[in-house]
């Protein structure tokens, strides 16, 4: 496993070193990514088992949150593994091929979990600004079409990405000094004129991330003065109550979204084992947290899951 200086040759692997400078510590940084991810899928999957097993649950809310656990699940599941083969096993090599795929699903489940986080935000502002509409509004059918049009956005928007990274042969090297295949790692790897890759990786981000921020952020400047509006204090506190655990979501998954995605283009004076780890708890704290965030919050889920518990004790 060793780099390619100045190649001419088409690298049939890549070789992923975890987080550089802290090589000596990687056993131990696993454990806690061991954890997380452990909690992750724990959690995500007890919501997804309760809203699914769960009748009374059958409302939009409950639906995006199953749809945004599943998606949880899907993308720590498409970097964790592989991190921790690097981390505990030294198994560092990745085929060109299972690198672009890793990318793809990990870009993709990004912008999906990005579309639900909106659909979510659409959901609290139908509840507070337009109550008496809100099952007639918020259908089946415009959840389904809602869920297609998520799915479809990510494979059109994130499809691209690799068609522009496999259109360079040459490459100055194939260690990626990185923990997973991520879009810009692979491409500053490349020789050649890079500037389409890191354009339409802007587009992508900002067409994803940077739209759903802003309408997010006006749904809710719109729940905020629909709320401020009501009659008494004790409203105003039901109401922020119903949107305080989707704003904690919000803030954790854009903040460390954007921090990952401007540093790879701007924080070259950012020491490069904080940008790395700060990477991978972007796509890992967020579905650890999720469940736990929204089981605490969320009284019909919170109250379920602890019937599962005990009652599978009692068997």
């Amino acid at each position: 496993m060793s780099s390619l200086n100045s190649t001419n040759m088409y690298p049939s692997i890549f070789i992923l070193v975890g987080i550089p400078g802290l090589e000596a510590l990687h056993y131990w940084i696993a454990i806690p990514f061991c954890v997380l991810y452990i909690i992750a899928v724990l959690g995500n999957g007890s919501i997804v088992t309760v809203i699914t097993t769960t009748s009374s649950l059958y409302e939009p809310m409950f639906i995006f949150l199953s749809m945004l656990a599943l998606n949880d699940i899907l993308l720590c599941t498409s970097i964790v593994p592989k991190m921790l083969a690097i981390f505990w096993f030294k198994v560092k090599d990745i085929t060109f091929d299972s690198c672009l795929a890793q990318m793809f699903f990990i870009h993709a489940f990004t912008g999906i979990e990005s579309g639900i986080l909106l659909a979510m935000a659409f959901d609290r502002y139908v509840a507070i600004c337009n109550p008496l509409r809100y099952t007639s509004i918020l259908t089946n059918n415009l959840m389904s079409k809602i869920g297609i049009i998520l799915l479809v956005r990510a494979i059109i928007l994130i499809s691209p990405l690799l068609f522009l990274i496999k259109r360079f042969s040459q490459y100055n090297s194939n260690v990626i000094s990185h923990s997973y295949c991520e879009h810009m790692a692979v491409v500053k790897l490349a020789q050649g004129d890079t500037r389409i890759n890191s354009a339409y990786g802007l587009f992508v981000a900002f067409s994803i991330l940077g739209l759903d921020v802003i309408l997010i952020s006006l749904s809710y400047v719109l729940i905020f003065r629909a709320v401020f509006n009501l009659p008494s204090k004790e409203a105003h506190l039901k109401a922020f109550n119903t949107c305080t655990s989707h704003i904690c979501v919000f803030l954790m998954f854009y903040s460390l979204a954007f921090f990952s995605f401007l540093c790879h283009r701007y924080g070259k004076h950012i020491p490069s084992y904080i940008h790395m780890i700060l990477s991978d708890l972007y796509l890992l704290l967020p579905p650890t947290l999720n469940p736990v965030v929204y089981g605490v919050k969320t009284k019909q889920i919170r109250e379920r899951v602890l019937m599962l518990i005990f009652s599978s004790r009692h068997t």
